[in-house]
Order: C-alpha cells, then structure tokens, then sequence
C-alpha cells in the first residue's frame, strides 16, 4: 500500500488540499478560506461556497504539491470529503479526487468528515494510547465518541438540537459580533465575568446515574441560546462582554461535564478534542483540567488542525485504505453521512 496520500477538503467553506505521509508526516497542508465571503450574510451561503470551490480548488492543489515538493507521479493515493456537508461543496472535491486517482492511476478514497477530525490528533500525536474520550464540537456536530481502534468508534452521545458552534454563531449574531460567531465570542469573553449570569446547562446538573441512557452523554444548545435572547431582550444595559462570558461558560461547562462522565464511565486512557470549537480559548483551558482531575493523558490538536482541512482527510484515508481498500469511483457524495459506528 502507497504511503503517500494526497487529501482533499471541501465540505463546507475552505477549500484544503495536502500531502501526507503515513498518516503522521505532514509534508504540505494548504488551505483557502472563505471566511470573508460569507461573513457580509452572516453565515455560509451554499451556492457561493461551491462556486469558491471551484475557483480555489486548481491553485490550492498546485501550491499543495509545490510545498511538498512533489508530483502526480509520486503520489500513492487520493483521498476526498465525501460527506457530511453541502452537497455542492462536496462534490467540487470528490470529482477532482476522483478525475485525479484515474489521471494518476492510483486508488481513490472516499472519507468521512467527522471521521477525519478524530484522525487530526494523530496527525501531531502518533503514539495517542486508545481507547480515547474524543469530544467533537464543531458548527454543524457535537458528539461524544469513544474509539476503541482505528476505525472502531461507539456514539456515546450527541447534541439533541443545536451544535456547540451553532449556538456561537446564533448567540454572537443576535448581540452583533459579526461571522464566526465563535472566535468572536473568545475573543470578547476575555474582557467579562464568566459568572455574571446564570445561563441553564441542560442535563448537566443532574447527577448522571439518574439520566436516562440515551440521555447521560447528550447535549442541547437550543435552550440555553434562548435563555441568553430572552435574558438580553429584559436587561438591554446588560454588559456584552459579561454576556458573551456567561454564555460560553454554560457551552463549555456542559462540553467538559459529559466529557468528564464519559472518562470515568468508560475508562479510556486518554481524551482529545476535535472540530473547529476545538480551538475555542476557555474550552482547551478547561478540557486539560478535566483530564488531570482524571489522571488521563490529554491532548488538543494546534489550532490549524481543529478547523477544516486535508492533512486530516489524508491521514484518516490511509487508515482506510489499509483496512478496506479503494473506493470504487462511483462514489458519490453524501451531506448527511454519518459516522462508522460499532454496532
């Protein structure tokens, strides 16, 4: 099996491309954001998503290949973001990976989003000890999952409404932070008091023995949205910094409690966090605590590596391609693909 992967990222609003060498050596990870683009709506605009994607996606995996000093020639596979995410986004990319494995005569992979975002830690940690507490928060998922292996992965649980970095985005819009929500929200949260207010943590306060099953590792951020809308509305003088503080000490508290619970319950030797909210300032701060409370071994993947891009998808398709083999090329893609889950 080639050890050389070529990954591609386009499920939402970066346009990301790399090469990567078994799993764990970066040799180039480019990416292209379009931040900026969609920040004038508030938000991703679908259609100028995959139209950015186009444009970028050429230029990307020519200065991929530049940085890492290599050719078509050398490369061993192509792995793609086949799903979840904007179908328009996705299919820019997984046609390109196809079109290039034919051109290149090597085998296409077809990878999972969320699946690749467990792979970021390995990425700069190799070694991680399993099985893991993975906690992935980003805009559009937030799950608990314990991976028993490479491929070997149990939902502890998942957001009942809202993702973590939903509910940024929703709460810094309304007090008019601009787009993403979530940077924003860090950044103001530094100037005000975490406990100034009281915002609900929903399933959180209960001891956990007493919550249903499927409801003892599961999140809402749709209430507590609400709670910060409505609080906001009746005290118009409240102070936002105080607010934006509050409201990301309920996110976090209720991230790292379950994360807490999840330790405890299942015994993994380590936990890692994943997704863009991964990057989130209080977040990383708090989720170290947790682990040495715990006494496992933590690790929270650098920034560049919480949010969007290929170095991840390259490293989660070796794993693939090692335990399944090629994709065939009629692989289409899927918004709504979930993760393998152990039955």
């Amino acid at each position: 099996m080639g050890d050389l992967v070529l990954g591609i990222e386009t499920s939402c609003d970066e346009t990301a491309v790399a090469v990567v060498e078994r799993a764990t050596i970066v040799w180039s990870s480019i990416v292209s954001s379009q931040v900026e683009q969609h920040a004038v709506f508030g938000g991703v605009v679908p259609e100028i998503a995959g139209r950015a994607h186009v444009q970028e996606l050429v230029p990307v995996l020519a200065d991929a290949l530049a940085e890492a000093g290599v050719s078509g020639g050398d490369i061993d596979a192509v792995a793609a973001t086949t799903g979840p995410g904007l179908v328009g986004s996705l299919l820019v990319g997984v046609s390109a990976a196809k079109a290039l494995a034919l051109v290149w005569d090597v085998p296409f992979v077809a990878v999972n989003h969320l699946e690749a975002h467990l792979y970021a830690s390995f990425l700069e940690e190799p070694d991680l000890e399993l099985p893991l507490v993975v906690l992935l928060v980003s805009g559009g998922h937030t799950m608990l999952v314990l991976m028993e292996g490479h491929g070997r992965y149990r939902l502890l649980g998942s957001t009942l409404d809202d993702a973590a970095g939903e509910a940024f985005d929703k709460v810094a819009r309304y007090l008019g932070l601009g787009y993403p929500g979530g940077p924003a929200i860090d950044a103001l949260s530094g100037d005000g008091e975490p406990a100034a207010f009281d915002y609900p943590r929903s399933m959180v306060r209960e001891n956990p023995d007493t919550l249903p099953e499927d409801r003892r590792y599961a999140f809402s951020f749709s209430g507590l949205k609400t709670a910060v809308v409505n609080h906001v509305r009746s005290d118009p003088g409240a102070a936002t910094a105080d607010v934006a503080a509050s409201f990301q000490e309920a996110v976090v508290d209720a991230l790292v409690t379950k994360t807490r619970w999840a330790i405890e319950a299942t015994g993994a030797r380590g936990a890692c966090l994943g997704g863009g909210v991964a990057a989130n300032s209080r977040l990383r701060e708090r989720f170290l605590d947790v682990c040495t409370e715990t006494g496992v071994r933590a690790f929270l993947p650098s920034r560049a590596m919480c949010t969007d891009n290929a170095a991840m998808v390259a490293a989660a398709g070796w794993w693939r391609l090692r335990s399944d083999g090629p994709s065939p090329l009629d692989t289409g893609a899927d918004p709504n693909l979930g993760l393998p889950l152990l039955s």
